[in-house]
C-alpha cells in the first residue's frame, strides 16, 4: 500500500522545489537575449576601448592588422571575460610550447590539463601575440599580405593552424565586420574612412578549383609541389575545392 504521509511529504518538498526555482530564474528569464546582447555589445565596446591602441602599435611595428588582434583578443578571451584571460591574462589562447619559459597554469583545451601561457599584464599577453606570429615560419605566408587584407589573414591563420575550430576564419571576419575593426587597419594605414574596408586583392593566392591538383597548381604556378607543401605547412598532396594557397615562395632572407 501506498504511504500516504510519506507521498504527501514528497509532494510538497516537490512543490516548494519548483516554486522556489521559479522565483530564482523567471525574473532573469523575462528578456534574458536582449539583456544579455546588450550586456554582451557594452562588453566588446569596452573590450575594443581598452586594447585598441595596442593593437595598433602592433600594427605598426609588426604588420599584423589591428583588425585581426582585436577579433582574435575577443574571440580567445572571451570578451576578456575567459577562463585564462580572467586567471592568467592570457588572451590569445596561446600554449606554453617547447620555448615557453615563463609563469604557466593549466587548463582543459583539446586536451585535458593542457600547458598555457601566464603573463602578468595583458598587454604583455598581445606583445607576446605578435612575436608568437612572427617567430614562427607557418605563419610567414601572411606577412606577404596587404596590411589591410583581414579577410586573407583570418582565413590564413585557420589555414596554418592557429585553432582548430572549423569556422574560425568566419568568425573573426564576422566580429571585424560587425564592429568595424577594419577602421583601425586605415587609421594606421592613413588611410580615408571610406577606404577602410576596401583591401587589395593578393596575387599571391590561388583558391583551388574542383579538379585542381597539387601538381597543377605548382606547375601554373613555376613551383615544386614540394615547395608549394612547405609554403603552404601541406603534410601531404590532399586539397579541398575552396582552400587558398600561397604560391609565392618565402624569401630566404626573410
Amino acid at each position: 500500500m501506498i504511504n500516504f504521509k510519506k507521498y504527501i511529504v514528497i509532494t510538497c518538498v516537490f512543490t516548494v522545489f519548483l516554486w522556489s526555482c521559479k522565483s530564482i530564474f523567471s525574473p532573469e528569464e523575462k528578456d534574458l537575449k536582449s539583456e544579455s546582447a546588450e550586456v554582451y555589445k557594452q562588453r566588446v565596446a569596452d573590450y575594443i576601448t581598452s586594447y585598441s591602441e595596442v593593437s595598433m602599435s602592433q600594427m605598426k611595428e609588426f604588420k599584423i592588422p589591428a583588425s585581426i588582434t582585436l577579433a582574435q583578443g575577443i574571440l580567445e578571451s572571451g570578451v576578456g571575460n575567459g577562463y585564462l584571460a580572467k586567471n592568467a591574462n592570457n588572451h590569445f589562447g596561446i600554449k606554453c610550447h617547447d620555448s615557453w619559459d615563463g609563469k604557466r597554469i593549466y587548463h582543459d583545451d583539446d586536451a585535458k590539463g593542457e600547458c598555457f601561457r601566464k603573463y602578468a599584464n595583458p598587454l604583455y599577453s598581445y606583445q607576446d601575440h605578435s612575436s608568437f606570429l612572427t617567430e614562427r615560419k607557418r605563419y610567414l605566408p601572411l606577412f606577404k599580405l596587404p596590411e589591410d587584407d583581414y579577410k586573407s589573414w583570418a582565413k590564413g591563420l585557420k589555414q596554418a593552424g592557429y585553432a582548430t575550430d572549423k569556422k574560425y576564419a568566419h568568425k573573426l571576419i564576422s566580429i571585424i565586420e560587425r564592429y568595424k575593426l577594419y577602421l583601425y587597419d586605415a587609421k594606421v594605414l592613413g588611410k580615408p574612412v571610406e577606404e577602410a574596408k576596401k583591401v587589395t586583392t593578393n596575387n599571391n593566392q590561388y583558391t583551388v578549383k574542383k579538379g585542381d591538383t597539387l601538381y597543377g597548381i605548382a606547375r601554373k604556378h613555376k613551383m615544386d609541389v614540394d615547395d608549394l607543401k612547405e609554403l603552404n605547412g601541406l603534410t601531404s598532396a590532399t586539397i579541398f575545392e575552396g582552400q587558398v594557397l600561397y604560391t609565392k615562395p618565402i624569401p630566404k632572407d626573410f
